[in-house]
């Protein structure tokens, strides 16, 4: 019997952290030809990620340049990816979340009538421009996509709610799977800072803050609240992997610089990211997969929105939306630096994304979709969602 040809797509590194496990997991089926290409949205943290897993892309788009824009995105991926399709000739195309890679590619397979099939699949905050441009690239890869492998029952519903389906499957989240990968006992970085913070008496506290609706004001916002927060609490450190955008870089140096204890560091490779949660105190983030991450880590998240696609996590009690004022965040914070009851209560919750075996489940729906397995595959629940 042939083997399914299935192509994943991805070009971030947020793609690539959640898209790795699930290559290696399409690499170990024997009905299964796996083939891997990434467009380089993001070139140097992309190809931290790859080195991480030990992927070896068949296809690479390249496509990164200075100062790109989401059309430069979007139309150097679109036909970047015609090329490819026609040499691959894949029976599925796999795309992850919101990128504009991800909208490209899904459109790209859409245009030669490949099937597509949609891993995280499901998000909405029902605003076209928040988050943007991710909220308006996951709804068009929805109406595209055959296969929509939701992380949990709500991003179905969100699906259900516009009329998606068929072809829908809950399977929890793969950043879950890459954490049983990256997390490891003694983990040494290759920043010398991060080795030598004291976790053990100081309260850590990792900073993530780069999307595009918060630059600005909000930006601003935070980035003073963030300086208030070191400044009215001494057993704290706030360490902050710095987004290469310059826009975020320029606002980090003007509100952050200068503090003892604010750490403006390079973006960290996936595994160090993922180390350095695992030890924080807090995570303080406006990023998507942190809100999923760090819950999975047992550390409470504030998130720097104004609002979330993944209310699951808030509804459990592992996520609070802190906004994108400076008196909110800051007392927010403050909360759970001084009052134990609170924060272990987040800290304890139930992570709703996952149990590591998103990959298994997608895997085991795309063979039974493709006829190689008779059952249907198994759906992920967490206990208290």
């Amino acid at each position: 019997m042939t083997p399914i040809r299935v192509m994943t797509i991805f070009g971030t590194r947020p793609e690539a952290i959640k898209m790795a496990p699930l290559v290696q997991e399409l690499s170990r089926r024997p009905g299964i030809q796996s083939i891997c290409c990434v467009t380089a949205q993001h070139r140097e943290m992309l190809d931290a990620v790859l080195k991480i897993f030990h992927l070896q892309p068949d296809y690479d788009l390249n496509i990164m340049q200075p100062r790109q824009t989401l059309s430069t995105i979007t139309t150097k991926c679109l036909l970047g990816m015609e090329e490819v399709l026609e040499q691959a000739k894949p029976d599925l195309v796999l795309v992850h979340g919101d990128t504009s890679t991800t909208f490209a590619g899904a459109l790209a397979a859409f245009y030669r009538q490949i099937m597509v099939g949609h891993v995280e699949a499901g998000l909405r905050t029902w605003d076209k421009y928040s988050p943007f441009p991710e909220e308006m690239n996951r709804k068009l890869v929805g109406d595209i996509a055959d296969l929509h492998f939701c992380p949990t029952p709500a991003n179905r519903a969100n699906l259900a709610r516009e009329g998606i389906t068929d072809g829908v499957f809950i399977t929890g989240n793969t950043v879950i799977d890459a954490l049983k990968t990256t997390v490891v006992k003694d983990y040494r970085f290759s920043t010398n800072l991060l080795n030598q913070l004291d976790y053990t008496n100081k309260k850590i506290i990792l900073v993530t803050c780069h999307r595009r609706e918060n630059y600005g004001q909000p930006m601003a916002n935070i980035m003073t609240a963030l300086r208030r927060i070191a400044d009215a609490f001494p057993d704290t450190e706030l360490v902050y992997p710095v987004h290469l955008s310059p826009v975020v870089r320029e606002a980090a140096k003007t509100y952050l610089s200068g503090h003892p204890r604010i750490h403006l560091i390079d973006p960290l490779t996936a595994d160090e990211m993922h180390n350095l949660m695992a030890l924080a105190y807090l995570v303080m983030t406006d990023s998507g997969g942190l809100q999923e991450e760090a819950p999975a880590l047992g550390r409470p998240v504030l998130v720097l929105r104004r609002e979330t696609e993944r209310p699951e996590a808030v509804a459990a009690g592992t996520v609070r939306i802190a906004g994108t004022e400076e008196d909110t965040i800051f007392h927010m914070a403050a909360e759970l630096l001084t009052d134990e009851a609170s924060y272990r209560a987040m800290a304890h919750a139930v992570n709703p994304y996952g149990d590591g075996a998103a990959c298994r489940r997608i895997v085991d729906a795309i063979e039974w979709k493709f006829g190689l397995r008779a059952d249907a595959p198994e759906e992920f629940h967490a206990r208290n969602v």
